[in-house]
Formats: C-alpha cells, structure tokens, sequence
C-alpha cells in the first residue's frame, strides 16, 4: 500500500508560479514511475506528466516547456513546478503510481493522491 499526499495547490495569477509536491509512503520510492494528473471541472482526468525511475520524464503537449517534474528520493517525494500558468491549468492535480505500460491513461494508476486544487485567474 503506497500512500500519496499532494500539497502546494493554491490562486495564483496568470502568468505566475507554483511548485506541487507529493509526499509518498513506503521504502521503495526510487523504483516507482510517478505521474502528475489534473482535473477540471466537466472534465476528464487528464495527463500532465510522468518523471519515471531513472529520472527521465515526459509532459503533455499543453504543458511542455512550462512544467516540470522533479523528484527527490531521499525525501519520498516529486515536485511539479508549474510556470507560465494560464487559466486553462485550473484544475485538481494529482499524483498517482504508474502500474501498467502506458503512462498516458489513469487506468494505468494504482495508488492516487488526494489532490490539490490550483486554481488560475486571469
């Protein structure tokens, strides 16, 4: 059982930042590709990105050469660092475990945090 927590969510103006981080359980942090999901409202859960356990990663289109996942093993935790925001990022982002081979689906996931809401005016 992994258990994730999702933090740093909040209003920000367009144009600003804001970095996410989760928090996970377990000892086993540095063998699980981590991915980053968001959900606005009236809409799918969609893909953000994926950081995955050799540290390369891959962004959606929409977010490519904005946001940034990181992530530090010794602190069981990977950061999303978000640039640029526009108000079309509004959404609740997740953090989940990625399970299966492809990356791009939530069904994909095992284990999800409880989300964050971060929330662009403009």
């Amino acid at each position: 059982q992994v258990q994730l927590v999702e933090s740093g969510g909040g209003l920000v103006q367009a144009g600003g930042s804001l970095r996410l981080s989760c928090a996970a359980s377990g000892r086993t942090f540095s063998s699980y590709a981590m991915g980053w999901f968001r959900q606005a409202p009236g809409k799918e859960r969609a893909f953000v990105g994926i950081s995955r356990t050799g540290g390369s990663t891959n962004y959606a289109d929409s977010v490519k050469g904005r946001f940034t996942i990181s992530r530090d093993n010794a602190k069981n935790t990977v950061y999303l660092q978000m640039n640029s925001l526009k108000p079309e990022d509004t959404a609740v982002y997740y953090c989940a475990v990625l399970r299966g081979s492809n990356f791009y689906y939530p069904k994909n996931y095992d284990y999800w945090g409880q989300g964050t809401q971060v929330t662009v005016s403009s």
